[in-house]
């Protein structure tokens, strides 16, 4: 598996809080079969990550966890808060995309309200030459409401991340299904864990695979499309 959605950089955000505590989550992303993950840090106003910043902690996390025989990748990227994207010039958005690409970048999703300027944004990203993937729209109410706001989106070319402990029923009920049918509609491209912590909103990417109930689909979210962002290759058919 591939997690495009952590927050395992210690110290950057509201995430790992120290390098232990990034350590700890490391080892347990390898013990569910993770092979990889985008180290994604919040970029808004509580948390104003500079590519610089990341770039830097990327860094330094992967020479430790390579210094104790932790067979994870930690990849560069962030994830990028609506207001922020006409606040940053093209060229440090290319630097804060997912695993270096360049291209996909990821956009946090409001937790509460719909902007209704969210498609303007968007479109203004693809403009760009940008890919947006939209984080965890599965737990703002508008989207659980009426899940089919994502489709204009997805039809322009934005792909949809859901968050593992959604699925498998972490988060609340609301998530779960909003999650499900997300899935079943075929309006997400990616599961990942979000993960803050090895206690506190843990990866669970296993629990949330099986919750699909379906081999070929949840290995096309967690790892061949993942895969294919990474490899800056095109996205592989969904699996019927």
């Amino acid at each position: 598996m591939i997690d495009l959605h952590t927050h395992i950089l210690p110290g950057i955000d509201d995430g790992a809080r120290t390098l232990q505590d990034a350590v700890d989550l490391a080892r347990l992303f390898v013990r569910e079969g993770v092979t990889a993950v985008a180290a994604t840090p919040h970029v808004r106003d509580d948390f104003p990550t500079s590519a610089d910043l990341m770039l830097r902690a990327v860094g330094a996390l992967q020479s430790v966890l390579d210094q104790e025989d932790i067979p994870l990748i930690v990849l560069p990227g962030a994830e990028v808060a609506v207001d922020w994207l006409a606040r940053l010039h093209d060229s440090e958005l290319r630097r804060l995309a997912l695993g270096g690409s360049g291209r996909y970048i990821l956009v946090e999703t409001p937790y509460r309200g719909w902007p209704v300027d969210l498609l303007e944004r968007i479109l203004r990203l693809r403009v760009a030459g940008f890919t947006p993937v939209l984080a965890h729209p599965e737990r703002n109410a508008a989207v659980q409401a009426r899940p089919s706001l994502l489709a204009p989106l997805v039809s322009g070319g934005t792909l949809i991340q859901v968050t593992a402990s959604s699925l498998d029923g972490r988060l609340g009920s609301a998530s779960r299904e909003a999650g499900h049918r997300l899935v079943t509609a075929g309006l997400a491209h990616i599961v990942a864990s979000d993960a803050h912590g090895s206690r506190v909103r843990a990866p669970g990417m296993l629990a949330a695979l099986k919750a699909i109930r379906d081999d070929a689909l949840a290995r096309w979210l967690a790892s061949d499309v993942p895969r294919a962002i990474l490899q800056d290759q095109a996205l592989p058919a969904r699996p019927r």
